[in-house]
């Protein structure tokens, strides 16, 4: 007897980050915790963005996202900065440029 199907057909798809653009983005953490400014993170994999967020401390809100939205490849750029207030800092198509503006900020914490 065969068992019926209960969700037919394929499971959703998920934005996840990729090898490459993990790469990237673990080694600017690496360097602000290094720096004493970062002490965690965390990353979602939703179905239309995928996000890596950067805690101070675990039970606070995130001080920074990093969110991949393949969607707004074609507008605005799939990658984006966002700082704790909601306010976009860098958004663009390369994730290194994007990451850019972060590095700046770890320059001016070991000064």
């Amino acid at each position: 007897m065969n068992a019926p199907t209960p969700f037919p057909g394929p499971a959703p798809a998920q934005v996840a980050f990729h090898r490459t653009e993990l790469n990237a983005i673990l080694s600017l953490y690496g360097r602000f915790v290094a720096a004493g400014e970062w002490r965690d993170y965390g990353i979602s994999h939703l179905k239309d963005v995928a996000v890596f967020s950067v805690f101070r401390r675990t039970a606070e809100h995130p001080m920074y996202r990093i969110e991949k939205r393949p969607n707004l490849r074609m507008k605005q750029g799939q990658y984006a900065v966002i700082g704790m207030d909601g306010k976009i800092l860098k958004r663009g198509n390369d994730l290194r440029q994007v990451l850019r503006v972060l590095e700046r900020k770890l320059i001016r914490a070991i000064d």
